[in-house]
């Protein structure tokens, strides 16, 4: 190996275990954070919040469970595919409205969350968030 391989190869490690060590530093801030008792405290008023919002719309918008559950069960890809992009994939929810019901509809994203209760939530957040 030349001389300038092998440079760029400890400049390669050196990099990598900076990132590592920049995305541990950052789970522990993250960790600690969310241990909070005033964090946690905040997570579950939203998260009642949420859930009392969610059975509240449950007779309004049930009829979109069910056909997204339809869907799923035949494979309908046309009819999964015009639903909306907002899910929150890591708790386990899919909202269940169709694309574009944020401003036509001015409904917050609703579905069901891991549980199976009626959930409505505001924003969205990748699966692998």
């Amino acid at each position: 190996m030349t001389a300038a391989g092998e440079e760029r190869r400890v400049q390669d490690a050196a990099q990598r275990h900076a990132r590592t060590m920049a995305f541990a530093e950052a789970e522990d801030v993250i960790s600690a954070v969310l241990s909070d008792p005033g964090v946690q405290e905040a997570r579950a008023r939203v998260e009642a919040a949420e859930t009392e919002l969610g059975r509240e719309l449950c007779a309004r918008l049930q009829p979109f469970q069910d056909r997204y559950d339809q869907a799923v069960a035949e494979g309908d890809v046309d009819g999964l595919a015009g639903l909306c992009a907002g899910k929150h994939g890591r708790w386990g929810r899919i909202c269940v409205l169709p694309d574009g019901h944020e401003t036509s509809m001015e409904d917050p994203h609703w579905g069901r969350n891991s549980e199976g209760r009626p959930i409505a939530w505001v924003g969205s957040a990748p699966d692998n968030w």
